[in-house]
């Protein structure tokens, strides 16, 4: 069989298989991403740049409705009714790969893309505020340690802070800053106590309830993975508390201040260097079965590593660099197109 024939069998087969996926599988020539709010101003850059190197290729559809969100769209199953990309901000974990393979999308690839931080911030006006875990989890927890919160100050949650009411605007529950913010964050705190922590290997729904539930009575209020709007929440009110990627932190440096975690400044080196509390790697995963079928999508995803490097667009708008071999490892991920092995989800 020659190349040309191959490659038109290659295409012909993908077409057919995204056909019989719906009758809008043929009607759909650009890319569509879904997911993180996070990784969305990345995503953006990287469809600007694939849009202007490859004028045969319409630009890519970016949407930012949060790792959670996202992950439910993509996998809902093949077909060009269905994203091509999910951007997150953390991995994806084992029952939404299942989702994905339940709903016949069973070749995921996943490429780390960067590294951030879930920074913690106020606006420059603010009180200077030493965090800690364990602050964080007694201030917004709707049940610190098994207690329902009563906590009205951050000088309640530890006399150090100032006493300032507490006001905390952050991920919704279906961003994956929001799962990060958890895993990193208060659960740390809640592992403070013992007995707690105890809980999380002989009564886990009552551990995931008491460390991973947060306030409804108005101190912490979620804003739907539009952290834009966090922003001008804390320029409004500087002695409140926005949480947010590292990303949103740098760009707004003239409006905002970062807070030290465990005595750890959000900054670039800090989080390359593992050494911030709060520092997650960023992803894409891609569907398979759309590369070859989806125009442009092979050319989309090259784009990515022309971008990540120290000295790349992503870097200049706030992605912290991957080490140097992870840089090598996921650009190979992208060339040989490796599907996800499952085995190491959680």
């Amino acid at each position: 069989m020659t190349r040309f024939a191959l490659t038109l069998t290659t295409a012909l087969a993908s077409a057919a298989l995204l056909s019989a996926c719906g009758q809008q599988a043929t009607s759909r020539d650009q890319i569509r991403a879904v997911g993180s709010s996070t990784v969305l101003p990345f995503a953006k850059i990287v469809s600007e740049r694939f849009a202007a190197d490859n004028s045969g290729f319409k630009a890519p559809i970016v949407e930012g409705n949060g790792t959670g969100g996202g992950m439910k769209l993509f996998c809902a199953g093949v077909g060009a009714q269905y994203p091509d990309i999910e951007d997150a901000s953390r991995r994806i974990k084992k029952s939404e790969f299942d989702d994905c393979v339940k709903n016949g999308v069973k070749d995921v690839v996943e490429v780390q893309v960067g590294i951030d931080g879930i920074a913690f911030a106020n606006g420059t006006t603010g009180p200077a505020m030493a965090l800690t875990p364990v602050d964080v989890y007694k201030a917004i927890a709707a049940n610190p340690f098994g207690k329902p919160n009563t906590a009205k100050t951050w000088h309640d949650v530890n006399p150090a802070l100032p006493a300032v009411p507490i006001m905390v605007y952050g991920p919704a529950t279906i961003s994956g800053t929001r799962d990060a913010l958890k895993e990193l964050i208060l659960q740390k705190g809640c592992e403070t106590d013992a007995a707690t922590k105890a809980m999380k290997d002989t009564k886990k729904e009552d551990y995931e309830k008491v460390c991973g539930e947060l306030r409804s009575d108005g101190a912490y209020a979620d804003t739907s993975d539009n952290y834009n709007l966090i922003v001008q929440k804390l320029e409004a009110n500087p002695q409140a508390v926005g949480i947010f990627g590292y990303s949103y932190l740098e760009s707004n440096a003239d409006k905002l201040k970062g807070l030290t975690m465990g005595g750890v400044a959000p900054t670039y080196d800090t989080i390359a260097g593992g050494t911030y509390p709060g520092a997650r790697p960023l992803f894409i995963y891609v569907k398979k079965a759309h590369i070859g079928a989806i125009p442009g999508m092979a050319e989309y995803l090259a784009t990515w590593p022309k971008l990540w490097g120290k000295d790349g667009a992503l870097a200049k708008a706030g992605m912290i660099v991957m080490p140097a071999d992870k840089l090598a490892a996921n650009a190979k991920t992208i060339s040989d197109l490796t599907p996800l092995d499952s085995a190491g989800l959680k």
